[in-house]
């Protein structure tokens, strides 16, 4: 395991220091001038470059009027793949907003940034303990990993000031050794369960989360449509999953599933399959108060509206609710719902849109110069 801890100064502007497996030398902080009494805890826009060269941590902020600026950009000290990685969940907030976690695809490993008014300091680059880790999760300080290369795992830390320590019993296999083409790990909304998309196997693998932090044994559910990819969970515990079916033409759809206190690992179907119309639904986010959700379909180019009921039940309330430009990938919503932010690989832009209290999307802005083959993307 690699791991470096935080020392006592700031730097200011671009951290381009890179390395890709050694012990790091020293953390970087961004610092730059804030009007509000949150700073960097709120109003920024969070994705990662990537890259083959070294993977950086790179941060935005917004304004009232939907309009994003780059104001740092931070080494994780760990390498990215300079390509898609046909995942959901490289770059995730913790739930209390005082960390972010990177993945680093090719250096196997996982870089946590402590998230401060005045800046953000890397805390540690630790091994993923697999292969080619994809998608990072967290909850009251437990933080997953899936690991997508060689047969594919979950592995679990503890989150201990930034630096991310093993939990014992946490790594654990996929539903199948090979071609499980695995895209997002994520936890229910109370942390009993840990729930992982297979895109080639068709499945859901969940497991069930232990009071030290441990897992249990794979649990596979059948996914409702072809090619789930990403999910999100609602503050009901509802669980929505985009389905990409291969990519065909207007085959994309959402489903969803529910727990239950007798099977709170074990997914259970409530809709399935409620199609939109559109090609390749990859990405899925739901609002906080949990009455919509948006899939933005990459082969469309378009961001398509649901509606979730209480009970989970789905709606197609827009097939498209915007159109957002040349292959629109990860998806964001602000804390407070009202914009959402979506990460464009195909024009390498990051679009933010107004969200009506009807669900409905208002095109704010856009930013480009977003690197080549970005990924991952998270909102305060």
């Amino acid at each position: 395991m690699q791991s470096t801890r935080r020392h006592s100064f700031k730097l200011i502007g671009l951290a381009l220091a890179i390395s890709a497996l050694g012990a790091l030398t020293g953390p970087a902080r961004a610092h730059h001038s804030i009007d509000d009494d949150e700073g960097f805890r709120a109003g920024k826009v969070f994705t990662s470059s990537n890259a083959a060269a070294g993977n950086e941590l790179l941060v935005y902020d917004t304004n009232h009027a939907g309009q994003l600026s780059l104001v740092t950009r931070l080494a994780t000290h760990g390498v990215g793949s300079g390509g898609g990685l046909g995942n959901q969940g490289a770059v995730t907030l913790s739930g209390n907003g005082r960390f972010v976690f990177v993945v680093n695809a090719v250096s196997n490993t996982v870089s946590t940034f402590s998230i401060r008014r005045q800046g953000l300091t890397l805390e540690s680059t630790v091994d993923s303990s697999g292969l080619r880790p994809i998608s990072v999760t967290e909850h009251e300080g437990l933080v997953y990993v899936l690991n997508a290369n060689g047969a594919g795992n979950v592995a679990g830390f503890r989150n201990h000031g930034g630096v991310l320590q093993p939990v014992a019993g946490s790594v654990q296999p996929l539903s199948a050794a090979t071609g499980t083409g695995s895209a997002q790990v994520g936890f229910g909304a109370d942390g009993e369960s840990l729930i992982v998309t297979e895109k080639g196997t068709n499945k859901l693998t969940s497991y069930r989360v232990r009071t030290d932090g441990s897992i249990g044994a794979p649990l596979v559910t059948p996914s409702a449509g072809a090619t789930p990819f990403g999910f999100a969970v609602d503050r009901r515990g509802n669980l929505l999953v985009s389905e990409a079916f291969g990519g065909a033409p207007g085959a994309s759809a959402l489903s969803s599933y529910a727990f239950s206190s007798a099977a709170p690992a074990q997914p259970v179907l409530v809709s399935a399959s409620v199609a939109n119309t559109q090609s390749a639904a990859c990405w899925v986010v739901v609002t906080p108060n949990g009455r919509y959700a948006y899939t933005t379909n990459t082969g469309s180019g378009t961001i398509s509206l649901y509606g979730v009921q209480k009970t989970g039940v789905l709606s197609l309330l827009q097939g498209i609710a915007a159109s957002s430009g040349a292959g629109p990938i990860d998806a964001a919503i602000a804390p407070q719902g009202h914009a959402l932010y979506v990460l464009n690989a195909g024009s390498d832009t990051i679009t933010s849109y107004a969200v009506g209290k009807d669900g409905r999307l208002n095109p704010l802005a856009s930013i480009g110069g977003v690197p080549h083959g970005a990924t991952g993307l998270a909102a305060n």
